[in-house]
């Protein structure tokens, strides 16, 4: 394993991971394009269904033959991938993408500080919390014209991150290459589909819906749980968690590319006190079950 970016042969999978942290962000920003049409549930649907459909169209995953145990555990990692994105969804219908993944960021940085048990992440931690009141614009803005609810949803996601990189670990442990994935998606598809249909009915099969939902499914999952899989074979994991803190910064390169959603001085200030405040605990991670812990939610 690679243990320095500076080292000859780094390079290549250092730009994978950075082209997967950009697809993510560049497919939750093109979700943001389908909340109008199809809603939270029927873009969460959308994802999950297509995303299954690709990956079962490569990997075959062993169903028959598993414990009680093993559909526990994925079970729950699938119940933390679909809150995750319902909630990190929501949140996009009320605020900036930058602004979400920033404040969602803070789910997998207190994990690893609180798993660290060292005073300096805790502080780390701290200095993020203070970005987040900086992006927030609560020292700014009213806070009747706040929109708390996107934040409290953005923060849910957060948390479901956090029990999806728990759950993550113990799933990989129980099941082989891609199968607990495969099966975790094919789970919250079959809880969300028919929701879906239900809130979004026949706008759930309108070709700019379908057409939509391909490219979140590509730029969610397909392309970076791809790229990030061929990645990790050379890259150690604190290299792998420094690369991961750059996703609020992509997501509001995304928000402003796509969407049109510009940031102000003092959020930008605040994205990047995150950035570096998860730079700092990521980064020195030597395990691979937080920093080797894409966003799955973009």
């Amino acid at each position: 394993m690679v243990t320095s970016a500076g080292r000859p042969g780094t390079a290549h999978p250092v730009l994978l991971v950075l082209l997967a942290v950009v697809s993510v962000q560049f497919g939750g920003a093109l979700a943001a394009t389908l909340l109008p049409l199809v809603g939270v549930v029927g873009s969460v649907a959308l994802r999950l269904t297509l995303s299954t459909a690709m990956l079962w169209a490569l990997v075959r995953p062993r169903v028959r033959g598993r414990s009680r145990a093993d559909w526990t555990v994925v079970g729950l990692f699938s119940a933390a991938l679909t809150c995750m994105n319902l909630a990190f969804y929501a949140s996009l219908a009320r605020l900036p993408i930058g602004v979400a993944v920033t404040i969602e960021f803070l789910g997998p940085l207190a994990l690893a500080a609180a798993l660290s048990r060292q005073a300096r992440d805790a502080l780390a931690v701290l200095a993020a919390l203070t970005g987040v009141v900086l992006i927030s614009e609560a020292l700014t803005v009213p806070w009747a014209q706040l929109d708390l609810t996107g934040m409290l949803l953005a923060a849910l996601a957060g948390a479901c991150w956090a029990a999806y990189i728990v759950l993550s670990a113990r799933t990989g442990a129980r099941f082989e290459g891609l199968d607990g994935i495969a099966i975790c998606l094919a789970l919250g598809a079959a809880v969300t589909l028919p929701l879906g249909l239900v809130t979004a009915g026949a706008d759930l099969w309108q070709s700019r819906a379908i057409l939509t939902g391909l490219g979140i499914a590509l730029l969610s999952s397909a392309i970076p749980y791809s790229l990030e899989l061929l990645a990790l074979r050379h890259l150690a994991a604190g290299t792998f968690g420094v690369l991961l803190s750059l996703e609020p910064a992509a997501a509001a390169l995304a928000g402003l590319l796509v969407l049109g959603q510009l940031l102000g001085p003092l959020q930008l200030l605040g994205m990047a006190l995150v950035v570096v405040a998860s730079i700092a605990v990521l980064g020195r991670r030597t395990g691979s079950t937080l920093s080797a812990a894409p966003d799955p939610s973009g």
